[in-house]
């Protein structure tokens, strides 16, 4: 877990299956639920993974504030959750979401869109 990570209420079953880094955290992917658009990646722990499973608001890890974040709280730019599912793997979440306005914090709709490299058919 994160050092900031207060001891968490997600489930102990949920909990035993996920493979995170280091620091405590699985990579989480935005996906748009009705078009499958991916939208942005954010890192949660558990105690983040249990707000988002319990609020139905995407609630993220800040790498570089050391703290939560729910998104659209700031920018009225939300997530409601339309359902959550564990990689095959166990360390990644993907987290599809009904998206209301930008997802990307530069208040483009994806954060995948800025370079999109030319692949050679």
């Amino acid at each position: 877990m994160t050092s900031a990570t207060p001891s968490s209420d997600l489930d102990p079953a949920i909990a035993a299956r996920l493979k995170r880094s280091a620091d405590g955290l699985v990579p989480a992917i935005a996906q748009q639920y009705d078009t499958g658009e991916v939208l942005m990646l954010g890192w949660m722990d558990d105690e983040a993974l249990h707000r988002t499973l319990t609020t139905g608001r995407c609630t993220y890890w800040s790498r570089s504030r050391q703290e939560y974040w729910v998104k659209g709280d700031t920018s009225g730019h939300f997530q409601h959750v339309k359902s959550v599912a564990l990689d095959c793997d166990a360390d990644t979440v993907l987290v599809k979401v009904d998206q209301v306005g930008a997802a990307c914090h530069t208040g483009a709709r994806t954060c995948f869109d800025a370079d999109v490299f030319p692949v050679k058919q």
